[in-house]
């Protein structure tokens, strides 16, 4: 059984801060099943958008677990809002949280689907 999107990510801004680095929600979807969306940023200021995987990304074995897929890499905040504008008028209830926390805990807390990282 998958655990509400609203408890995932909480779970994830703990761990984002008990790493010693920091999340944030910047936009809140829906508690039980919105589709969330990871804006990770670097030290140099890089910027990178995950989002939720292909369905058939999925393996049988797993099915609970999230998977992600990097979309893009941005170059400034406009193209991220207008990324994210689009996305919200496909899907309202989505979730978008921001993280800075280095790579090491993206690699190991967002888990992405094969071939990807």
């Amino acid at each position: 059984m998958r655990v509400t999107t609203d408890l995932w990510v909480s779970a994830l801004v703990r761990r984002a801060f008990s790493a010693g680095g920091f999340a944030a929600v910047l936009q809140k979807g829906a508690a039980e099943a919105g589709a969330i969306f990871l804006v990770t940023r670097g030290r140099m200021g890089e910027v990178s958008l995950f989002g939720p995987a292909a369905q058939s990304s999925y393996d049988e074995r797993k099915p609970s677990e999230r998977l992600f897929r990097r979309i893009e890499e941005v170059d400034n905040a406009d193209a991220l809002d207008r990324r994210m504008a689009r996305e919200s008028r496909f899907d309202p209830d989505l979730w978008l949280v921001e993280i800075e926390a280095g790579d090491d805990f993206v690699a190991e807390a967002i888990p992405l689907t094969k071939g990807e990282g």
